[in-house]
């Protein structure tokens, strides 16, 4: 295998490892507010503003399936629910209720300690590189994958 064969490997291989701790990490800071890591998920790409299901998968890389599935049990469970869309009358906007921002909310001190804590062990500056690097190889990727034939 050539070097940049090995790179790529690395790349997907650290990606993947990195995926799997921000899941633990993120189940354990979900769970005391009655949240799964992919409920907060869901939830936080509707914080700022209501997104149709398609969208949601969109922004976080997930499946428009699997984003349907947590939003209808958001939905069922009081924590969300879906709003008419103007723009399509068939793809209904998800934003969460007053009790789904209560357990993000509740999320929230966890949240801060662990970022603190990531910034005493790295550095602010390193985090930042390490969001641009992240963010860069994310956006080349989308580029390779909107080339792609098929």
């Amino acid at each position: 295998m050539s070097e940049v064969a090995e790179l790529l490997s690395a790349t997907a291989l650290g990606a993947f490892r990195l995926n799997g701790q921000f899941l633990e990490v993120a189940e354990g800071l979900a769970r005391p507010a009655g949240l799964t890591a992919a409920w907060w998920q869901v939830l936080g790409a509707v914080l700022q503003e209501p997104l149709p299901v398609s969208g949601i998968a969109r922004v976080m890389g997930m499946t428009r399936q699997g984003v349907q599935r947590i939003a209808d049990l958001l939905v069922e469970k009081g924590l969300a629910e879906y709003r008419p869309n103007p723009a399509h009358r068939r793809a209904k906007l998800l934003r969460p209720t007053p009790e789904g921002r209560a357990a993000i909310n509740r999320i929230m001190p966890g949240h801060q300690e662990l970022a603190d804590r990531l910034v005493a062990e790295l550095g602010l500056e390193q985090v930042r590189e390490s969001v641009a690097a992240l963010q860069r190889l994310s956006a080349a990727l989308d580029r390779i994958i909107e080339q792609s034939p098929g």
